[in-house]
């Protein structure tokens, strides 16, 4: 069983802030809101990703705010798309920082149609 501990409420409004931040980057993701989700990020933002679990090194490694916009812009492929969030926690909080951990499941729909005219298949 979990122990709980009282924070102060300055933590407790810094704990809710990172949340909502992370519920941010993927709504404005689902809507393919690029400027909304790289305004979320510092200047000298550092973007890791990891697609593999099994693996320690990071798909991609992005630095810089500016770095991410074809990343996010890359999203416009996609029909639709929903990133589920799971568990989030915060490793450490100091007085200007916080290191922390999202998990996020991104499901990205394809469309694919058949056009009998040309005998080919369309993306869309």
């Amino acid at each position: 069983m979990s122990k709980h501990v009282t924070i102060s409420p300055t933590e407790a409004a810094d704990r809710l802030a990172i949340r909502e931040l992370v519920e941010a980057y993927a709504h404005c993701a689902d809507r393919r809101d690029a400027k909304g989700q790289m305004a979320l990020f510092t200047e000298d933002a550092h973007f890791v990703v990891y697609m593999d679990a099994k693996d320690p090194n990071p798909t991609q490694e992005l630095h810089g705010r500016e770095s991410l916009a074809p990343v996010f812009a890359d999203l416009n492929k996609y029909a639709a798309t929903m990133h589920l969030l799971g568990q989030s926690t915060i490793l450490t909080l100091s007085n200007d920082r916080a290191y922390g951990e999202v998990y996020c499941m991104p499901h990205h729909l394809s469309v694919e149609v058949e056009c009998p005219r040309f005998n080919r298949h369309l993306r869309s």
